[in-house]
C-alpha cells in the first residue's frame, strides 16, 4: 500500500477542506524534511504545447494550491506542469463554510469555495520564493464585489503582477461559485474580456521582452451554439489555448448520494463526460488552430487517453489526486509516454 494509502482513511475522517489543507501541510513539513523524491519532472513524452517545451503533458489543474504556497512540494508528484490559482487582485475570504464535500460512492467532489485567496501580492511573494523552475501557470479571476462590467480590470490588474513569473497566465471565467462570473464566457462580455487581456499581453510583453500564453478556462455546461461562438471568439482573439473544463452544476451521476444536492462545482469522474464532449466540440471547430489542454474526471490512464483522443495536447488533475494519490500521476505519465 502506498503512503497515501494508508493516511488517505484519515484524512476522508475530516471534513473536504479541513483534509485538503491538512494534506498540504504534512507535503509541505514532508518536502522541508527531504522526505519527497528530488523535485523533477517525471520522465515522458515531452511536448512543446503554445511555444513551451513540458516535459510531460500531466499537469496540476488550479485549486489546489491558490495561493502558490506549496509550489516546491508539489513538483516532487514529478508533474510536468503546475498551475496555481485562481488569484484575486484583493484578498477575499470565499463562501462561508462548510464549502467543500466528497462524495466517494462517486469518486467527486463538490464545492463552492468561491476563490478564497490571500490575493495577488501574496501569491507573486510565493512564487518568488519559490525555487521551482518547471513550467507554472498562473490562474486568475476577479474578485467577487467587482462589478460584472468592471471584470476586465481585475483581470488586467493580476494579468501585469504575475506576467513576470508565469509560464502561462490562464483567466477563470467558469467557476460557478461567483455570482454571474460565467457571463463571460460569452458574447460581447467575452470580446471585450479577451480584448483587454490580448492588449495588456501586448504592452508587457514589449516591455518584459517574452510573450507569455494567454488561456481561457471554459465550463462543461455550455452548449454547442455557445462553444461555436466562444470557438470563434478565440480565433478572432489570438488566444493561445483553452482548457476545458472547469466544474458543472450539473448533478448527473450524484443524484441521492450524500451531499450531492449541495451547491456548488462537481468534479471528479462524474464530470468527464460532459467535459471530454465540449473539449471535443472545441477541437471541432479549432482544429490545431488553439491548443486545448482536458481537465475534468481523470482517475486513470484510460481517462487521460480519453481526453488526448478529444483533442488535448495536456491534460490536468485535481480530484482524481484525493482519490488516488500522487500515484495517479506516475500513472498518466507512463500511459501517455
Amino acid at each position: 500500500m502506498s503512503l497515501y494509502g494508508a493516511i488517505q482513511p484519515l484524512l476522508f475522517r475530516l471534513d473536504g477542506e479541513t483534509a485538503h489543507d491538512a494534506a498540504l501541510r504534512a507535503l509541505h513539513c514532508a518536502h522541508a524534511l527531504h522526505l519527497t523524491r528530488r523535485a523533477a519532472p517525471l520522465p515522458g513524452r515531452a511536448v512543446r504545447v503554445m511555444g513551451i517545451d513540458f516535459p510531460n503533458p500531466v499537469g496540476l489543474a488550479a485549486g489546489l494550491d491558490k495561493n502558490g504556497a506549496h509550489i516546491d512540494a508539489l513538483a516532487s508528484f514529478g508533474f510536468g506542469f503546475i498551475e496555481i490559482g485562481t488569484v484575486t487582485p484583493r484578498p477575499q475570504p470565499g463562501n462561508p463554510r462548510p464549502r467543500m464535500f466528497r462524495l466517494p460512492a462517486a469518486q467527486a467532489v463538490i464545492n463552492r469555495m468561491g476563490f478564497n485567496n490571500q490575493g495577488v501580492d501574496a501569491l507573486v511573494a510565493n512564487v518568488s520564493r519559490s525555487r521551482f523552475r518547471g513550467v507554472l501557470g498562473i490562474n486568475i479571476g476577479k474578485n467577487f464585489d467587482t462589478p460584472i462590467e468592471r471584470a476586465a480590470d481585475d483581470y488586467v490588474a493580476c494579468l501585469r503582477k504575475v506576467y513576470p513569473l508565469a509560464g502561462y497566465i490562464a483567466a477563470n471565467v467558469s467557476s460557478p461559485n461567483t455570482k454571474n462570473l460565467r457571463e463571460l464566457q460569452q458574447g460581447d462580455a467575452l470580446d471585450r474580456l479577451l480584448g483587454s487581456l490580448m492588449d495588456g499581453r501586448e504592452s508587457l510583453a514589449s516591455a518584459h521582452g517574452r510573450r507569455v500564453p494567454i488561456v481561457v478556462k471554459l465550463a462543461p455546461d455550455l452548449e454547442e451554439p455557445a462553444i461555436e461562438a466562444a470557438a470563434d471568439a478565440f480565433l478572432r482573439h489570438r488566444i493561445d489555448g483553452v482548457i476545458a473544463t472547469n466544474t458543472t452544476i450539473a448533478r448527473d451521476g450524484v443524484a441521492g448520494l450524500p451531499h450531492g444536492d449541495e451547491a456548488g462545482g462537481l468534479s471528479g469522474a462524474p464530470v468527464k463526460a460532459k467535459s471530454t464532449q465540449v473539449l471535443a466540440r472545441l477541437h471541432a471547430h479549432l482544429g490545431d488552430r488553439v491548443p486545448l489542454i482536458g481537465v475534468g474526471g481523470i482517475l486513470g490512464a484510460i481517462d487521460a487517453k480519453d481526453k488526448m483522443a478529444a483533442g488535448a495536447s495536456l491534460v490536468q488533475v485535481y480530484t482524481g489526486l484525493v482519490y488516488r494519490g500522487p500515484r495517479l500521476v506516475k500513472e498518466l505519465v507512463a500511459a501517455l509516454r
